[in-house]
């Protein structure tokens, strides 16, 4: 399913919906950014005043999926090895799970704890195969790529059973089943939100169309196809590791995936064991 949107007409559509403004420290990180004084220390002294936040983008770091040679002890290192972007992303993947965890229709501790599995695998599959597209980009991509179905569930009470309706009929597409009953969906809806925090372009593109499978049999940019075909890997080994089958769509997605990551059948099992392995540790 193809899907097209301006920021506008997503503004239009998603009015009275529960769309966290951005977060303070993001905001004055942006600001550091684009005024040219984002040192490793005024980044630090930004990100280190919230001490919850930060040990939580240093334990995201220093998880065995990120894979790093060395611990990283602090913020301002952290920025010195990883860089500005790095950290300022691992942020917004922090926040948004803090910010969007009203009273739902569903559980959204157990939905963020799926999403953060899936943007660690993302990050652990980057960290194996040679690709171009940034670890934090991967990471960011795994944990904001759903986040529209938050902001659904808590609009709208009866949105479980749009859900179960889904998980049980494969037939018909989660997003055609939102349009159908909500005149949206969560991509577009993840597409707002993200693109209101100012994340880059390229994720928020990603976002959008992730549920897109033709894609991997069209002409994209390596960006958009590498992202898009990781995700749709690590969203299927989460599902083998936690619910021991496939995604219902992976039969048919699985050759362009791997073909579009230079991956065999036995590289992949390989991914998917040891990925697994620590998911479950």
């Amino acid at each position: 399913m193809n899907i097209a949107v301006s920021v506008e007409m997503a503004e239009q559509i998603l009015r009275g919906f529960h769309i966290p403004a951005k977060p303070e420290v993001l905001d004055n990180l942006h600001k550091l950014i684009s005024t040219g004084k984002a040192s490793p220390e005024n980044v630090a002294d930004t990100v280190s005043s919230d001490v919850g936040l930060s040990a939580a983008i240093l334990k995201t770091i220093n998880s065995p999926f990120y894979s790093m040679a060395r611990q990283i002890a602090d913020i301002q290192q952290a920025v010195v090895l990883l860089g500005v972007d790095t950290v300022t992303t691992l942020i917004a993947t922090y926040e948004i799970k803090r910010l969007m965890s009203q009273k739902a229709c569903i559980s959204l501790e157990r939905f963020w704890d799926e999403a953060t599995d899936v943007a660690k695998t993302m990050a652990f599959v980057g960290r194996k195969i040679k690709h171009s597209v940034p670890i934090e980009d991967l990471y960011a991509v795994g944990l904001f790529h759903d986040c529209g179905i938050p902001a659904l569930a808590i609009k709208f009470m009866n949105y479980k059973e749009l859900l179960i309706e889904s998980n049980e009929n494969h037939d018909v597409s989660i997003i055609e089943l939102e349009e159908q009953h909500y005149n949206t969906n969560h991509a577009v809806v993840g597409y707002y939100i993200s693109s209101s925090w100012d994340l880059p372009k390229k994720i928020c593109d990603v976002i959008l169309r992730h549920h897109e499978e033709e894609t991997l049999v069209r002409q994209e940019t390596e960006y958009f196809l590498t992202s898009h075909s990781i995700l749709k890997l690590a969203e299927n080994i989460v599902e083998r590791t936690r619910r021991f089958h496939p995604k219902p769509e992976w039969s048919g997605i699985k050759d362009g995936v791997l073909e579009s990551l230079g991956l065999t059948n036995t590289d992949y099992s390989d991914l998917e064991e040891d990925a697994g392995d620590i998911l479950l540790t």
